[in-house]
């Protein structure tokens, strides 16, 4: 069956650079649409970027210009390359991802049908 893996969370500096991956097994297929979410302590979840199988990705606002998103050239390898990190993206970093639309849908994160259970990320001041 279809899993989600995460990895590449850890504690780093305000102002130090962090990259996750996620990682999707249990398919050869490759899914059609992708993306992160995050949540912190006693805030709502927030997705930070989606992206299509084909196509550019789609970000937020709160990390558009530090965070950037991509992709292993087989589509089921998903990276978050974090820079500039702030004490506002300690979070719980989850992997998102989709077959059933090209990222046209999908309104919250309890809408994918495939969801990790997360990479933790702490930042120290």
């Amino acid at each position: 069956h279809v899993q989600l893996v995460e990895s590449g969370g850890d504690s780093v500096q305000a102002g130090g650079s962090l990259r996750l991956s996620c990682v999707v097994t249990g398919t050869f297929t490759v899914p059609l649409c992708m993306g992160w979410y995050r949540q912190g302590p006693g805030q709502e979840r927030e997705e930070i970027v989606r992206i299509p199988r084909n196509g550019l990705p789609r970000y937020g606002s709160s990390t558009q210009g530090r965070f950037t998103v991509s992709k292993d050239n087989a589509g089921k390898s998903l990276y978050l390359q974090m820079n500039s990190v702030q004490p506002s993206d300690a979070a719980m970093y989850y992997c998102v991802a989709d077959w059933r639309d090209n990222c046209a849908s999908y309104p919250d994160m309890v809408s994918w049908r495939y969801r990790g259970l997360g990479t933790q990320v702490t930042v120290s001041s």
